[in-house]
């Protein structure tokens, strides 16, 4: 599996992780033999370093350190909060304009943990946008008709499938959620739609970079599920500007063409 690469330098690696594709080796799934951490040290031929993490069937963008010392420095970006992220997702219902959501959570319980403990909830505060709705002509619960959102998310805080108990906590679950969704819907979306996956896609991650101290803004092109759905559904005018400016130009460079240019500013 070739990544596609959102940005490479001396200190860090950023990929538009695809669905689908654990960051790490998990009790989660320990028959998987991909991991997106793996696979980008095999592209670079060098260790890189996790420092922040998406669920297995989330997209987006994904940041990696070169080394430990960096991957302390921008541990401590998102620690601080210091970083701006924001999700794409679809969403059972019609979305309010604006939710500001200050709900505690427990961490979820592990499955995999020989000794589970009752945990303390964590403060877990996250923004909703809603950009844009639909509704289609099709009996899927127990109404005549179904509607739809499509919602910005920004968490402020990073806890475990917060975004995802957030809007099922508001009754308006993730369009392929297998644990938190509404069954009916998704099983509508993979079947007669040709979407199935979770309709979660970290499209924007903003930070400092750890070293220079530049403002980095990186911007997740949507795959092709996410296209055709935006498309039938009417709402590529209503996506964020920075992710509709990815929808008409070339995929993002490949690892070779980032070396290529590295090359070249070294003997410039």
């Amino acid at each position: 599996m070739e990544l596609e690469f959102l940005y490479l330098d001396d200190d860090l690696v950023v990929i538009n992780k695809p669905s689908g594709l654990l960051v790490h080796r998990s009790e989660i799934d320990r028959h998987e033999t991909r991991f997106a951490l793996q696979l980008v040290r095999n592209q670079l031929g060098r260790r890189v370093y996790p420092v922040h993490r998406l669920d297995k069937p989330t997209s987006g963008v994904l940041a990696f350190a070169r080394s430990p010392e960096i991957a302390s420095l921008v541990a401590d970006q998102w620690r601080e909060r210091d970083v701006e992220k924001h999700y794409l997702a679809i969403t059972r219902g019609y979305m309010p304009e604006f939710i500001h959501l200050d709900y505690a959570m427990a961490p979820p319980v592990d499955k995999y943990a020989k000794h589970e403990r009752v945990r303390p909830e964590q403060e877990a505060i996250t923004d909703f946008s809603c950009l844009a709705t639909v509704e289609i002509p099709v009996e899927i619960d127990k109404y005549p008709q179904s509607r739809y959102s499509l919602v910005d998310c920004r968490p402020h805080t990073g806890r475990k499938h917060q975004l995802r108990r957030h809007l099922k906590h508001l009754a308006h679950p993730i369009i392929g959620d297998a644990r938190y969704g509404k069954g009916r819907h998704s099983r509508y979306f993979r079947d007669q739609l040709n979407a199935p996956r979770l309709l979660l896609h970290a499209w924007q991650l903003n930070m400092v970079h750890p070293t220079s101290g530049a403002e980095l803004v990186f911007t997740a092109p949507l795959d092709g599920i996410w296209r055709q759905l935006c498309e039938r559904f009417n709402w590529l005018d209503a996506l964020p500007g920075s992710l509709q400016s990815t929808l008409d130009i070339p995929p993002h460079p490949s690892l070779d063409q980032f070396l290529l240019h590295s090359e070249e500013d070294e003997n410039s």
